[in-house]
């Protein structure tokens, strides 16, 4: 009798269990005729013999307008949650209240008038799970994939992140969530990028300015060494972004920056060398007339002395004078007669001088000074150009009563030869005397004016 009674109650059992899989509600001993707030009743019955509940009324999209100001209608199973929109973005995971432990039926009781035990509670692993699992075949509860079940209630702008439970509602790498809505960050603002920055929708792109290159990092940029590339055609100095070029002495930078083309040193001054300036690339050169050769300075021209050096075509019997650029040479001395033939008396002395001049120097100049050796008591003297100043380039200018100094009035022309007879004449009117001394001058004027 206890077999049977006990086979029994096994087959209640084993009929009340596929009763609640079916209806996924709890039976208990009384059975339920009303669904709680937030479900439906449903009319098919043909799988369960008594009525069951529906699953969950969506209230925010039944009931238009139910939360108000900036809160947000977050459906639950079986009501809902206003919540702030600012919130609305973490793991929403609903507080369920926990389940009273389950109890088994007692086998040991007898079984009702109508064959059913007298008291009956859920087996375990009946009860239904949380908000956010479902039950298994297994009679475990396994989370919910809201994301991939699209059961989700994020912005389209937005993406459905699942977690244990629940979801949240995100934003992808380069948006922000602003008011419910994922908006694109502008990177730029906020200086992402060292140099230029360009935005796009959620993401952003760096690149660098005219010498530089981006780094591996995608945003710092590193300057660029052209010179390692040999631009110039002479010097590179490397600068931070750009370089310079620069030019060995003797030439300039042309237009373009990078070529180097010959300074022309003469065309700067007519001064830059004593006589005459030839260009060199790089340089230039001073070249002085026949005569003479360039100085120390690489630039003035100094004399040569033919007579020095023996470069010159005087006979043993003659006398090399030297001049600035050139030589003479000169024959013994005339007679008097010879001196005669330009003058009517004889002077008491003759003598023979010769000077050289630049051509066209400066005026007034004194050139030659004359002076009476020999005094006598009572005597004066009279200083005067007696012969070669048709030109009036000269005059005899006193300084003392022994003395006197040739001056030149205006600048003479070269090349050329200036013969004057410079007379100085004794008076004394004691012993009434009167004589002359003549002093020849020649002057070689040379051809340039130095």
């Amino acid at each position: 009798m206890n077999a049977k009674y006990n086979v029994k109650v096994q087959q209640l059992a084993q009929k009340y269990m596929a009763l609640i899989q079916s209806c996924l509600f709890i039976i208990t001993f009384s059975f339920l005729q009303t669904c709680t707030e937030g479900l439906a009743m449903t009319q098919d019955k043909t799988e369960c013999p008594y009525q069951c509940c529906s699953p969950d009324v969506d209230e925010c999209r039944a009931i238009p307008d139910i939360c108000r100001g900036d809160m947000r209608c977050v459906n639950q199973n079986g009501g809902y949650l206003c919540l702030p929109r600012t919130m609305y973005n973490q793991p929403f995971r609903p507080e369920v209240p926990a389940l009273p432990e389950p109890v088994y039926p007692d086998t040991s009781v007898g079984l009702g008038s109508e064959g059913y035990p007298d008291t009956f509670l859920p087996v375990r692993g009946t009860a239904p799970c949380i908000l956010g699992y479902t039950l298994a075949e297994d009679g475990t509860c396994n989370d919910i994939d809201e994301c991939e079940t699209n059961s989700h209630h994020c912005n389209p702008t937005q993406v459905c992140i699942n977690t244990a439970g629940g979801y949240t509602c995100s934003c992808t790498e380069g948006y922000w969530l602003i008011g419910g809505q994922c908006h694109d960050i502008d990177e730029c603002r906020y200086g992402y990028c060292q140099q230029l920055c360009a935005n796009v929708q959620g993401s952003y792109s760096c690149s660098c300015n005219l010498g530089f290159v981006l780094n591996p990092d995608g945003r710092t940029c590193q300057d660029v060494d052209e010179c390692e590339e040999e631009p110039c055609s002479h010097g590179c100095f490397n600068t931070y972004g750009s370089f310079m070029c620069n030019c060995d002495e003797g030439f300039e930078l042309a237009a373009d920056g990078t070529t180097c083309i010959d300074l022309d040193e003469c065309s700067f001054s007519e001064f830059l060398c004593q006589n005459r300036c030839v260009n060199t690339p790089g340089s230039f050169t001073c070249i002085c007339p026949p005569g003479y050769y360039v100085f120390e300075d690489g630039r003035s021209c100094e004399d040569l002395n033919e007579c020095e050096t023996g470069n010159n075509t005087c006979t043993a019997a003659q006398v090399c004078f030297n001049f600035q650029g050139s030589y003479t040479c000169l024959n013994p001395l005339q007679s008097a007669s010879a001196f005669i033939e330009n003058h009517f008396q004889l002077p008491f002395t003759i003598l023979y001088r010769h000077m050289d001049m630049s051509s066209g120097r400066t005026v007034p100049a004194d050139i030659f000074q004359m002076q009476a050796t020999t005094r006598y008591p009572g005597a004066f003297y009279i200083f005067q150009i007696k012969s070669g100043n048709e030109g009036r380039e000269f005059y005899m200018r006193q300084t003392s009563n022994v003395s006197a100094t040739l001056v030149l009035t205006r600048p003479i022309k070269g090349p050329k030869r200036v013969v004057l007879d410079l007379e100085m004449v004794t008076v004394n009117n004691v012993i009434n005397f009167r004589g002359s001394s003549i002093i020849r001058l020649t002057i070689f004027v040379s051809e340039h004016p130095f």
